[in-house]
């Protein structure tokens, strides 16, 4: 049986880089942290942490047992939350792209909140890369995923309209000798494609802007800084949507996928469902 507050010590040390961080985390002094450290290694059997001066990674092992150790912990807290409130159901974590938590799913996710009075509901908007990865270690259960056509598994997947946008008051010139980019930093699905297809038209092309935030990527486009590729949702007013004339071929094969992580709890494929719906009707309506 693995010791909790060891556990939550390792996985603050990893996080932190350090053992003085982790332990202004975990609430305990350095030479605490250490022995807990210690402690684990020895139930294990093995090193979990290099230590090379001031910088603490972890060992092959320890990066095996980090997921682990990561799952057990938020089942830990999960469980705390089910037996300190009655009749709760415990908690839903959903992970979801921008552009849907900024213009589409809002209006569900409260409705299907108010439906579940004893479920919490954690919703967390990232890059799909970021989303998968959390999905991977237990730290959600739930995504809504952008990914390649050709990929498999999940619960359910839509097609993706996706569009070459410029502004509509400042256009980038389509003849440019080197076209400047706005994208998501590097893992981003769209930003990947807006390379590979402006590499295969034998152009250059430099990131001329690069957001973490949907709303900083729109705001970038609409005045003029570059090129983007976004999704049919997120083109705004201000944007004028480029085609194979303008010299920017469509991009295609790009879809929306439902994925829930093994075991999902009832109350997860409940909402699985309603997502599902959900993205059906939107299809529809595009056909």
């Amino acid at each position: 049986m693995f010791d909790l507050e060891l556990l939550r010590s390792f996985v603050s040390v990893v996080d932190a880089g350090g053992f003085t961080r982790a332990g202004e985390r975990v609430h305990r002094t350095q030479s605490t942290v250490s022995q807990q450290i210690k402690r684990l290694e020895e139930d294990v059997g093995q090193p979990l942490l290099n230590r090379t001066g001031k910088d603490v990674t972890p060992t092959e092992a320890g990066e095996r047992l980090l997921s682990y150790a990561r799952r057990l912990l938020s089942l830990a807290e999960e469980a705390r939350d089910v037996m300190a409130r009655p009749g709760h159901e415990g908690a839903v974590r959903l992970g979801i792209p921008e552009d849907f938590a900024a213009y589409r799913l809002t209006k569900l996710l409260a409705a299907f909140s108010r439906s579940q009075p004893g479920l919490r509901l954690d919703v967390r908007a990232d890059q799909s890369v970021y989303l998968r990865r959390d999905l991977e270690r237990g730290e959600i259960d739930l995504a809504l995923l952008k990914r390649d056509a050709n990929e498999t598994g999940g619960i359910a997947s839509w097609p993706e309209r996706v569009h070459w946008v410029t502004s509509k008051a400042h256009p980038i010139d389509s003849k440019i000798a080197s076209v400047p980019l706005i994208g998501f930093p590097t893992g981003c699905l769209y930003r990947a494609r807006a390379i590979h297809a402006i590499e295969s038209s034998g152009r250059a092309w430099h990131m001329a802007y690069t957001s973490s935030s949907l709303a900083g990527i729109q705001a970038a486009v609409a005045a003029g800084l570059g090129l983007s590729i976004l999704s049919e949702m997120a083109i705004q007013a201000d944007h004028r949507v480029l085609t194979a004339k303008d010299g920017f071929a469509p991009i295609d094969r790009t879809e929306v996928a439902l994925v829930a992580a093994p075991n999902a709890s009832p109350a997860t494929l409940r909402l699985a469902d309603r997502l599902a719906s959900f993205c059906d009707d939107v299809q529809a309506k595009a056909a």
